[in-house]
């Protein structure tokens, strides 16, 4: 396949994203990967504003491969992909997300215009797969790979934040650098978007 998709909120983007990324883009035989940047999830509350997420997400993913990194204002993830219509690719997903794959908006409709490339990683039951595959409408299309586990979560690295505590093992340095120049998940009254200087790099 030559284009994985691979959305989050990404608040913060951490090692682990990578991980999945490289994995992906290795075993898949992938490239090009799009990163998508929910704008407003609406499963979850994000902490830091989408502008804020969207430039964290361009400095974690800068030197993947292949990588572009777009904000999207999509509500669900088949209105993106209906209005993409991708040749050729797979969302990427990780094996706790399939589980919940036949929850999703139109999954047949995603399993049309996509493959899904799911993840192999620890936490998640077999039995707990079995059940989510046997919902599937069309199985074929789902493709596994596996990534190395690597403990570390989103939340993780806002506590740490919010303790003062250094995230350096869990975020790229650059990404570790904007959170606290942007005055991120530390508590403070909250971000304000910096005035444009001048064009920026994507």
């Amino acid at each position: 396949m030559k284009l994985g998709i691979l959305g989050g909120v990404f608040d913060p983007p951490h090692v682990g994203h990578l991980a999945f990324a490289h994995a992906a883009l290795e075993h898949l035989g992938l490239e090009r990967l799009l990163v998508l940047v929910v704008a407003d999830p609406g499963h979850k509350h994000a902490e830091a504003p989408a502008e804020a997420r969207l430039r964290l997400a361009r400095l974690a993913f800068a030197d993947v491969p292949g990588a572009e990194v777009e904000l999207d204002g999509h509500p669900r993830t088949v209105d993106f992909l209906q209005e993409l219509k991708p040749a050729d690719a797979a969302f990427l997903v990780g094996g706790d997300e399939l589980a919940d794959f036949a929850a999703w908006k139109e999954p047949e409709r995603i399993l049309e215009l996509v493959r899904l490339g799911v993840a192999l990683r620890p936490g998640v039951p077999d039995e707990r797969m079995r059940e989510a595959l046997a919902r599937v409408p069309t199985p074929d299309r789902i493709l596994f790979f596996e990534m190395p586990p690597v403990p570390v979560s989103s939340s993780q690295v806002r506590e740490r934040v919010r303790r003062g505590e250094p995230i350096d093992d869990l975020v790229p340095e650059r990404v570790a650098q904007e959170i606290a120049r942007l005055g991120l998940y530390s508590g403070s009254p909250g971000y304000t978007p910096a005035k444009r200087e001048g064009p920026k790099s994507s």
